[in-house]
């Protein structure tokens, strides 16, 4: 065991406010862990949520882990160190309950990379009755989590905040009772919103596609996701204040949940409806809190400028003396006084999603924002003096034609140019990324465009507008994309993959992996899913159907727009449940 290590792990918690630490023996010990790094992880406000709610309980101690960066990885390997908490410095393997929350498919690699290092049996058979229960929840064990069905015990199906209490009492309750493991995980798959991998197995065709699912006789046909109703139950505010995270000295506050815009690209718009917002008086509790700790307020959201008092919200945090950020802008419901808010804390950079540079394609994916919208957001942000503004954009989008790509640049050209008349001399930046089509989205049975298309796009977009000055062009590389393509819309035939693949290095022994397991890649990328296919996450219920989501597909063919949820709506059926 290094002493090197247990030092830098103190460290980190001595440099913290809000931390809670236990005595080892006083409650029962659970890990929970985000498998990326320290600063990634406490960045993720889901992860403080669910942290304080194991906390309050008032029988378990929760105790978080992360993935080393290189240089502390290499020392965990070198001494032969298993991963240990930050709290009690506890090695990985002496908890009873471990749990990821998993936001990225890219991580994957990491969760297994963890679990090896923390010196944890890596496949679910091969845990015994005095091993740990493996537990995933976040978005990825929401759409889709077959990938890493054979490492996994457990995954949370939707929203955390009470489903942990549930899975948390059953699991108590079977250990006082002295059940077995296969009963007490049975007794798991009862309760609504967990899904348990082993009593579904799936059974393939000739052709490698999914026939169905030989389930086990006492468990539901498909696991109902688990959605908080009334989100007034629960802060939804930072717990552990760290100046080591992406928002730096900023006090995150969830203002609202879900999102009612139907965009058909967004996974989270559909397994996280329907919109639920947070009453005014509760966030200004945690507005009090952020000044106590002279942190800048940080909202958090689908899409803050929907929320329904977004003003009187801005004019509360400026009267209380500080400063505020927000994680995302809707260009058709900027207002004056929101933005004004943004220049008075300091901000230099508005952000926008348009998402497509042609309003035809804007159609299409459902994106509700014209050329006028962006122009009206623009001039709202240079007249309160924010002179940058910056556009996330997609490429390879379905029905995408010459003329969409021809249009990104044309929209670079005019927006820049508007900017300039506006007096503006501040920076034009399109951040690039290629589609990725995801479950429980209208387009889930599409295929992904070629790489070789979508890399010459990209090129094109860079040359077009490399002359133009004050416009910068930033973009994902589409290698890392496509193997999240795979994994998000993978079924279990990846696992082997994926542990071969992190046993020769993560990602970069992915391809050399697909080849040692046979696996082709393109099966999983190219390949258009008819829509009766049993797919991959067919054991998981979001509330509505598919004949819902390709009747919406339908309609994005036609490009037809469908308007935001509105109370009483039943289009969807969600509001139904």
């Amino acid at each position: 065991m290094s002493w090197q290590l247990k030092q830098q792990l103190k460290k980190i918690v001595a440099a913290e406010q809000g931390t809670v630490v236990f005595a080892p023996g006083s409650r029962q010990p659970m890990a929970l862990i985000y498998p990326n790094t320290y600063h990634v992880g406490m960045s993720n406000l889901g992860f403080h949520i669910i942290y304080e709610q194991i906390n309050n309980r008032g029988d378990t101690a929760c105790e978080r882990l992360f993935l080393p960066d290189k240089k502390t990885l290499a020392e965990y390997i070198r001494t032969n160190t298993p991963l240990m908490s930050l709290e009690n410095q506890t090695p990985l393997y002496e908890f009873p309950l471990i749990a990821f929350a998993v936001s990225f498919e890219m991580d994957y690699f990491n969760l297994l990379a963890i679990l090896k290092t923390g010196k944890v049996p890596v496949l679910a058979t091969d845990r015994a009755a005095g091993d740990p229960l493996v537990i995933i929840g976040g978005p990825c064990a929401t759409f889709n989590p077959e990938p890493l069905a054979d490492f996994v015990d457990v995954c949370i199906v939707g929203e955390g905040e009470e489903v942990i209490q549930d899975f948390l009492n059953s699991y108590y309750d079977s250990r006082r009772r002295g059940l077995s493991r296969e009963e007490l995980l049975l007794g798991l798959a009862r309760i609504e919103g967990l899904y348990v991998p082993r009593f579904y197995q799936p059974v393939y065709d000739s052709a490698g596609i999914i026939a169905g699912y030989k389930r086990h006789v006492k468990v539901p046909a498909q696991v109902k996701r688990r959605f908080v109703k009334d989100l007034g139950q629960f802060p939804g505010q930072t717990v552990i204040v760290t100046s080591d995270t992406e928002f730096k000295d900023m006090y995150l506050i969830e203002v609202a949940r879900g999102c009612g815009r139907h965009c058909r690209f967004c996974m989270a718009g559909y397994c996280f409806r329907n919109p639920r917002v947070r009453s005014l008086a509760q966030i200004a509790e945690g507005v009090k809190k952020a000044k106590l700790l002279q942190a800048k307020v940080g909202l958090m959201g689908a899409a803050i400028s929907d929320y329904p008092e977004i003003d009187k919200l801005c004019q509360m945090i400026l009267e209380q003396g500080v400063t505020m950020s927000v994680a995302s802008l809707r260009a058709d419901s900027l207002t004056p006084a929101l933005v004004e808010a943004l220049a008075a804390s300091g901000h230099k950079t508005v952000t926008l999603a348009p998402e497509a540079g042609s309003e035809r394609m804007r159609r299409v994916i459902n994106k509700q924002i014209s050329d006028e919208h962006l122009y009206q957001a623009v001039a709202a942000a240079a007249k309160a003096g924010i002179p940058h503004v910056r556009l996330y954009i997609m490429i390879g989008l379905p029905g995408e034609t010459e003329q969409d790509i021809e249009a990104i640049v044309e929209m670079a050209h005019n927006l820049k140019k508007y900017m300039g008349a506006l007096g503006s001399r501040g920076l034009l930046t399109l951040s690039i990324n290629p589609f990725i089509p995801k479950p429980f989205t209208p387009f889930q049975w599409l295929p992904m465009a070629p790489v070789a298309a979508v890399t010459g796009k990209l090129k094109y977009i860079q040359r077009a507008l490399k002359s133009l000055k004050g416009v910068e062009v930033l973009i994902e590389q589409p290698r890392e994309a496509y193997i999240q393509s795979v994994l998000a819309r993978g079924d279990r035939r990846l696992g082997p993959v994926l542990d071969s693949a992190v046993a020769a290095g993560g990602v970069k022994g992915w391809k050399q992996a697909l080849r040692m397991h046979a696996v082709d890649e393109d099966f999983y990328l190219y390949r258009y899913r008819d829509p009766g296919e049993v797919l991959p996450w067919h054991n998981l219920n979001m509330g509505f159907n598919s004949d819902y989501l390709l009747a919406e597909y339908q309609q994005s063919q036609a490009e037809k727009n469908t308007p935001p949820c509105t109370a009483g709506c039943k289009r969807c059926g969600i509001c139904r449940s």
